[in-house]
């Protein structure tokens, strides 16, 4: 079995070029409670705002920029110029089944239907629409944060933290199974093939193979912070 290195995910982001109701043009923030993102910027300029621990902060993104941000981590992707990058997640699969939570404000993040109704992109032809009304929202929300913080405020940011927690609690319960079965896999392989490299044993290398990522089909996605196109990176000589 041979997934992409690391266990991690990969796609390809065109930054939403709409303006919010701030007048800053990007994407919906939104943090990770578990994996680890990273943006390898391939064209454009932009940049990356943030909240974590160290407050709020903003990271300017041009061609050959790479950064990348911890669970926890608060993130706004800015598109000041045709912002494209390519998006690394750890553990492939998790994001998927629910590892983010949208900076919406308090009130509809503590309630888990109002979310749901929030975040949902509905019909095919109002998808678009609604990618910009759930990142509307969820910018009031992020301003709300940001602007406790630089008062010196962290409750509201420590309340978003618990509330996103228990939103999720539920369907964490199979995110150790998708953990165990891609980039835990994966290490304990590596670890193997390392230990019989000890040994003397170099039968694995009759194993290797080229394989390449396959796009997904059809028009672009509406992800959280642009129009998406995802990657297959699973392991395509044993699918066939």
């Amino acid at each position: 079995m041979s997934t992409f290195p690391g266990g991690t995910s990969l796609s390809h982001l065109d930054i939403y070029g709409d303006a919010a109701p701030d007048g800053v043009c990007g994407g919906s923030p939104h943090m990770h409670l578990v994996s680890t993102e990273a943006y390898v910027v391939v064209s454009g300029r932009g940049a990356l705002q943030t909240i974590d621990g160290d407050g709020f902060r903003e990271t300017p993104l041009s061609a050959g920029d790479v950064v990348w941000f911890t669970p926890g981590t608060i993130h706004r992707a800015v598109n000041r110029d045709d912002l494209k990058v390519v998006v690394l997640m750890s553990n492939a699969g998790l994001p998927e089944a629910g590892d983010a939570v949208m900076t919406f404000p308090a009130e509809i993040v503590a309630d888990a239907a109002a979310y749901a109704e929030a975040a949902a992109l509905c019909d095919l032809e109002g998808r678009a629409a609604r990618a910009s009304r759930r990142r509307d929202l969820a910018v009031t929300g992020f301003e709300a944060l940001r602007d406790a913080l630089l008062a010196g405020d962290p409750a509201p940011l420590e309340a978003f933290r618990t509330a996103a927690g228990a939103l999720v609690r539920d369907r964490a319960t199979g995110w150790g199974d998708l953990i165990r079965e891609c980039p835990l896999a994966q290490a304990e392989r590596s670890l193997a093939h390392a230990e019989a490299i000890a040994r003397g044993d170099v039968a694995h290398l009759s194993e290797a193979r080229v394989q390449q990522a396959v796009p997904s089909a059809g028009e672009r996605g509406f992800g959280m912070c642009g129009r998406l196109r995802t990657y297959d990176v699973t392991d395509q000589e044993n699918q066939k």
